[in-house]
């Protein structure tokens, strides 16, 4: 953890009892027109520290849980007491949806996109990027009520996730490269009901060096 800067998604992953909320990598207005400060401070400040605290709460009285990692107990969630269960699934995972979130955005434009050794994966697996971003977006805009549409590497293969909720790719053994959050409370201010359009601008400010870091991480 020495290498890990504050409050990185990695540090947040690996943290214990009791969870804080990480900083922001950049100020609320760094990602407009996409995403508007006034939906980044409230999604930031308000949603997100909701989860931490909340995750808290449960574990309150689970001194026995204190020492597991937010990941150990996602990925155990059956070793979880049942009373404390639900609240884990639902603020554990919001809070680790979250700290990805922050990570794999940033400023970028019309021509973002990534390179490498992840583009050649996308291009593998999907016929191309274009086609990769269409499949995406689809899922997203299908996705009933609230949730998270994310990319995973499943037996060395990338494959589109749709859930719902919080629920994270941990709770079925796999790991997220990245992931879009399509909760009304991500897209609101901005886009209205028009979920459609938020998810196509949405690529405009992937962080395709942190999504290719997440992603060798699963090769590994």
């Amino acid at each position: 953890m020495e290498n890990q800067k504050s409050g990185s998604f990695e540090q947040v992953a690996n943290s214990k009892y009791p969870f804080q909320l990480p900083p922001l990598p950049y100020g609320f207005d760094a990602l407009a027109p996409v995403i508007d400060a006034e939906t980044m401070q409230l999604h930031h400040d308000k949603h997100h520290q909701t989860y931490v605290d909340k995750l808290n709460e449960a574990l309150k009285d689970k001194s026995d849980l204190h020492d597991k990692t937010l990941t150990e107990l996602l990925s155990g969630l059956s070793d979880v007491p049942e009373a404390a269960r639900t609240a884990v699934r639902n603020h554990g995972g919001g809070h680790l949806n979250h700290s990805m979130f922050w990570e794999i955005l940033k400023s970028g434009g019309e021509d973002n996109k990534p390179s490498g050794a992840l583009a050649e994966a996308i291009d593998r697996d999907f016929g191309s990027f274009d086609e990769f971003k269409e499949k995406f977006n689809d899922a997203g805009a299908k996705l009933f009520g609230s949730g998270w549409v994310f990319v995973v590497a499943d037996g060395g293969k990338l494959k589109i996730k749709p859930m719902s909720n919080q629920d994270n790719p941990l709770l079925e053994g796999q790991r997220a490269i990245i992931g879009n959050d399509v909760w009304e409370h991500a897209y609101y201010v901005s886009y209205r009901n028009r979920r459609p359009d938020y998810l196509k601008a949405w690529w405009k400010v992937v962080n395709w060096d942190k999504a290719a870091e997440m992603f060798e991480k699963t090769r590994a």
